[in-house]
C-alpha cells in the first residue's frame, strides 16, 4: 500500500507541490498580519499547527495508492451522513450555524470531510457508469445522492455549502459524461421551481437579505452590504504594492468582518498590493495546470473522476470567493481554499492535493 521513498522522490509533482507551499505562505502571512495586528495571536499560531497536521494527512493519502480509496468510498459517503446527521443534533452553532463539533480548542466541520467524501463516492460512482452517459437515469441517480448530503447541511443552516456542493455536482456530471440539451432544458426548470419554492417556504430572512443586497449592495450598506462594501475598499486601497504588512486599516482596525476567513483575499489586496495578488493568481494557475497535467495523462476512469472532481470543487471555491470579495456573488461564507483559516478546510484541502500526487506517483504515461 505505501511506496518506497525512493519512488516516491522520483515521480513527486514537485510544482504542484510549490504552488501549494506558496499560497499556504501567503495566507499564514495575512493571518500573521491580522493576529498579531489585533491581539489574535492565536490565529496563526492555530494555523501553523493545522498546517503540519495537513502536511501529516497529504503524505498519508500521497504515500497511499489511491485505488484503495475506490473499495472505500461507500464508507466514506456514509461516513459523511452520519456525521451530518451527529452535527445537526449535538453540534455547535458558530455564527448562527450548527455545523461545528467541538473538542476543547480544536472545531471539527463536517462539511469540509463530506467534499472529499463526496470526490471519492461520485468518481466511483461515475466511472462504472460509463455506458449511461446522458442518461437520465445517470443525472437523476447521482442528484439523489448529493441532494441527501446537501439538505442535511442546508438545515445546519448552511446555504452556501449546499450551493457549492450542487455546483460541484452538476460540473462533474457535465465534465464527465455530458448532459443532453432536453435534460439539462428540465434540470433548470426544476431548480427555478426549487428556487421560487424556497424564497417562499425554507430560506431564513436573512438568506433573503443577502440575496437582495447582493442584487442591490445600498439597500443596506450598514447591514448584509456592509462586507462587500469594505472589502471592494480594502481591495481598491491596495493598489499595486500594497499598504505594508499591518498596515491595512479595513483589517487592522477590523472595519472589515470575517478578515481572516470569507475575505482573507481583500487582506492581501490591501496590504500587499497587486504584485502578490498576481503571485497568488499564478500560484493557482500552477496548480490547475498541474492538476490538468495528471488528468490527461489517468489511466482509468476513477483516477480521472478522481482528479476532475478535486480541481472542479477547489475551482468552485476559489471563484465563489474572490467573486464575494469583488461584489460579485452575495456573501455565502464560502472560504478561499489554503488560504483562508480553518483547520478542517485545510487539511482536507490538502488531503486532496495528496490525492493528485499520489495519481501522480502511479502513472505510466508520459
Amino acid at each position: 500500500m505505501i511506496e518506497k521513498p525512493i519512488f516516491y522522490l522520483k515521480r513527486f509533482d514537485w510544482a504542484l507541490f510549490g504552488s501549494i507551499l506558496i499560497l499556504l505562505a501567503l495566507g499564514l502571512v495575512a493571518l500573521y498580519s491580522i493576529g498579531f495586528g489585533d491581539g489574535r495571536e492565536g490565529l496563526f499560531l492555530k494555523q501553523v499547527i493545522f498546517c503540519f497536521i495537513g502536511f501529516a494527512v497529504f503524505l498519508v493519502f500521497s504515500l497511499t495508492n489511491y485505488a484503495y480509496l475506490r473499495s472505500l468510498s461507500k464508507f466514506f459517503y456514509f461516513a459523511a451522513l452520519l456525521l451530518l446527521i451527529a452535527v445537526l443534533a449535538v453540534g455547535t452553532v458558530f455564527h448562527g450555524t450548527k455545523g461545528w463539533f467541538n473538542f476543547g480548542p480544536i472545531n471539527f466541520q463536517p462539511v469540509e470531510f463530506v467534499k472529499l467524501a463526496l470526490i471519492i463516492f461520485l468518481a466511483k460512482f461515475f466511472s462504472e457508469r460509463m455506458h449511461l452517459k446522458k442518461d437520465f437515469r445517470l443525472i437523476a441517480q447521482s442528484f439523489i445522492l448529493v441532494f441527501a448530503c446537501a439538505v442535511l447541511i442546508f438545515f445546519q443552516p448552511d446555504l452556501g455549502s449546499s450551493l457549492v456542493l450542487f455546483s460541484f455536482w452538476f460540473l462533474l456530471l457535465f465534465f464527465s459524461s455530458g448532459v443532453k440539451w432536453k435534460h439539462l432544458f428540465v434540470f433548470i426548470i426544476s431548480f427555478f421551481l426549487v428556487a421560487i419554492g424556497s424564497w417562499f417556504f425554507v430560506l431564513a430572512p436573512y438568506q433573503k437579505e443577502r440575496i437582495l443586497t447582493f442584487i442591490n449592495p445600498s439597500l443596506d450598506p450598514w447591514g448584509q452590504g456592509y462586507n462587500v462594501f469594505q472589502s471592494i475598499i480594502a481591495i481598491g486601497s491596495g493598489q499595486i504594492f500594497g499598504k505594508g504588512l499591518g498596515f491595512g486599516a479595513q483589517s487592522q482596525l477590523r472595519f472589515l468582518p470575517s478578515a481572516h476567513t470569507d475575505f482573507i483575499f481583500a487582506v492581501i489586496a490591501e496590504e500587499l498590493g497587486f504584485v502578490i495578488i498576481l503571485a497568488m493568481f499564478l500560484a493557482l494557475g500552477l496548480f490547475f495546470y498541474r492538476g490538468f497535467k495528471i488528468l490527461k495523462k489517468t489511466e482509468d476512469s476513477f483516477s480521472e473522476m478522481l482528479v476532475l472532481g478535486i480541481l472542479t470543487l477547489i475551482f468552485i471555491e476559489v471563484s465563489v470567493n474572490i467573486a464575494v470579495n469583488l461584489g460579485l456573488a452575495p456573501v455565502i461564507g464560502i472560504t478561499l481554499p489554503f488560504l483562508s483559516y480553518g483547520g478542517s478546510s485545510l487539511v482536507i484541502h490538502l488531503a486532496m492535493v495528496g490525492i493528485l500526487e499520489s495519481i501522480a506517483l502511479r502513472q505510466t504515461k508520459a
